[in-house]
């Protein structure tokens, strides 16, 4: 077999393996589109970085130098760490499925890195944007869109592709409990508060004539209304209530439900449910956010605090 062959070879096998294990996450994680192709594009780059040697038989000495070649080319600690995290699960298929006897990111750790602490708005300010951001708009339907995606975000600390994707049908049933389909397909129930409820209602109501399945429709009522819609409305939103849009999006309202449970004294595990977190560790980064609180109180109110 000459060298050119050789290589397209490996080539081929590096796009195989990876491929398979794309499917696998598809078939059974019911992993999102967009986080196959994170991986997609994680993998493909490592796969880049060893050719002509196939990923598959990548060795842990590789990883090493991948790492340190990525950090000098500027690659964030945190990318850094995203890159391993998706070659950890890639190493960890081969291994179970195996495709090789060994796992070559046993022995490298992932890259620590303090993560942002969000910047949630407080409970006064939730206020005001609903007071004030959700009426007075041009367009009547859009008062009623706008306080019902709010008083859903801020009181079920649902995900934009969560609120985004409700069925009309979630206000028909009475219960308590609001029914979310979350990321990888995962469902879980999470309490529909009152005031979400009837805003909700209104809102559909007042669409009967556009007989769309959907709790928000977009211009075509028969599809959903897109991202980049409800951040032009939100964006609306934070200008009637005199707010800086740049402070207001639907991941600072989910930020705000956690941080504000929280703070009235919620359970992590609790929270982690409520949110949708597949693993607790996602969860804990509002545990930061006590620290920073409990710092203050014990700053302002001890008595030997100096």
């Amino acid at each position: 077999m000459t060298e050119t062959s050789t290589v397209k070879s490996d080539i081929t096998a590096s796009v195989g393996v990876i491929e398979a294990f794309l499917e696998m996450l598809a078939s059974e994680r019911a992993a999102a589109l967009r986080t196959r192709l994170a991986y997609r594009a994680d993998l493909e780059d490592f796969a880049c970085w060893v050719a002509p040697a196939s990923i598959a038989d990548a060795a842990s000495s590789d990883l090493r130098a991948y790492v340190v070649a990525k950090g000098r080319e500027g690659l964030s600690v945190r990318s850094q760490a995203r890159r391993l995290s998706s070659l950890r699960q890639f190493y960890r298929f081969l291994l179970q499925d195996n495709y090789r006897e060994d796992d070559p990111t046993e022995d490298h750790p992932i890259p620590g890195y303090r993560a942002s602490l969000p910047h949630p708005l407080s409970e006064g300010e939730i206020n005001t944007l609903l007071d004030k951001g959700t009426c007075g708009h041009d367009d009547p339907r859009r008062d009623y869109v706008s306080r019902a995606a709010i008083e859903l975000l801020y009181t079920t600390g649902l995900r934009i592709s969560e609120l985004l994707s409700l069925p009309a049908s979630c206000v028909q049933r009475q219960e308590e409990m609001l029914l979310v389909r979350g990321k990888g397909g995962r469902e879980r129930l999470v309490p529909f508060a009152k005031g979400a409820r009837q805003a909700a209602e209104a809102l559909v109501r007042y669409d009967t004539i556009l007989d769309s399945p959907w709790l928000f429709p977009g211009r075509n009522p028969q599809r959903p209304l897109t991202r980049q819609g409800f951040d032009k409305i939100l964006h609306a939103c934070a200008l009637k209530a005199g707010f800086d849009p740049q402070r207001i999006s639907p991941h600072v309202l989910r930020h705000s439900f956690a941080t504000h449970l929280l703070n009235r004294g919620a359970d992590l595990r609790a929270l982690q449910m409520l949110l949708g977190h597949a693993d607790i560790a996602t969860t804990q980064i509002y545990t930061q956010v006590m620290g920073e609180r409990l710092k203050e109180a014990v700053q302002k109110y001890h008595p030997l605090k100096e």
